[in-house]
């Protein structure tokens, strides 16, 4: 416990620049603090900081305990928390972002079941085109799809998703099936613009092997039901993800292309801004989104042989 402490006496330290202004805050004399980093720099042997009467410079020994210091404390502070709330009974308002056509398919329903089993939670499901800036809109959860660009979130993965590519058996028997990712240049594409990133743009793994291919096609939309329609309706190739399309290639009527490539991650996560005030509610939300899709999402049973 005393080395958690130093931890901690040397994180608020820092953070507080100098030896008098720490002195302050914790009640204490300034050779009281000196003498606390005396003693933690003894036990270990190494220079933390180089200081002067005004300022405090971190040495490279400091940084690194500084560094990894930090890290454990968030650590246990977010054990603490979860142990403490696992006696919480959930309540109150919880605000949840996620886009229409996964909102609406998948979300909304678990919202439902959700608030049967926690009658003491108020969710506020907001539906939008496109992720959305969780802090700034003060939503206590997003979900999201593929890597999180943001490293100031923090993301659970809720169940496993892959994107596809797939066009209708009438548009297959027309135009033949690709071969190659580079095949693709000659068919029509179905282009979804769904953010800001440039698109028509595939990219394809294959073991070691990678392929980015720029694609073109009559049709485009920032909708992805759309998109689907579209492919349907023999109009081209589609990239889009599983949970949207498991049912159609079932079926026969969507067929997958170029299967034994892969094409960038989609699994679904639950994130929220910081990990250290994981309350009750949004615990139990994300806990919950994770059972759910355990049990229900069809598209992570055994795959279909067309698949």
């Amino acid at each position: 416990m005393d080395r958690l402490s130093d931890l901690e006496f040397f994180v608020r330290l820092v953070q507080q620049g100098s030896l008098a202004a720490l002195a302050r805050e914790m009640g204490v004399t300034p050779p009281a603090v000196t003498a606390r980093l005396a003693q933690l720099e003894k036990r270990l042997g190494v220079r933390l900081l180089n200081r002067t009467t005004r300022r405090i410079g971190v040495t490279h020994e400091g940084e690194v305990y500084l560094a990894t210091g930090a890290r454990l404390l968030a650590e246990l502070q977010e054990l603490e928390q979860s142990v403490s709330n696992s006696k919480a009974v959930p309540k109150g308002l919880l605000r949840v972002n996620a886009t229409f056509g996964f909102g609406r398919r998948h979300i909304a329903p678990a919202v439902v079941a959700f608030a049967r089993r926690y009658p003491q939670v108020e969710v506020q499901l907001d539906l939008t085109d496109r992720a959305v800036n969780l802090a700034d809109q003060a939503f206590d959860i997003g979900i999201r799809f593929g890597t999180m660009p943001d490293s100031r979130m923090v993301a659970r993965r809720v169940v496993r998703n892959r994107r596809l590519l797939c066009a209708a058996p009438g548009y297959l028997a027309e135009h033949g099936m690709p071969a190659t990712p580079r095949d693709l240049q000659t068919h029509r594409c179905i282009v979804l613009r769904e953010s800001d990133t440039a698109y028509g743009t595939w990219h394809l793994e294959r073991g070691s092997r990678q392929e980015t291919v720029k694609v073109r096609g009559t049709l485009s939309t920032n909708d992805g039901e759309t998109g689907v329609q579209w492919a349907l309706a023999g109009f081209g190739i589609l990239m889009r993800s599983e949970w949207d399309i498991h049912q159609h290639i079932a079926a026969g009527r969507l067929v997958p292309v170029l299967k034994d490539w892969t094409l960038p991650s989609a699994d679904v996560y639950a994130v929220y801004p910081e990990r250290a005030n994981l309350s009750a509610k949004v615990g139990a939300f994300i806990d919950f989104l994770v059972e759910w899709f355990g049990r229900d999402a069809a598209w992570t049973q055994p795959r279909h042989e067309a698949v």
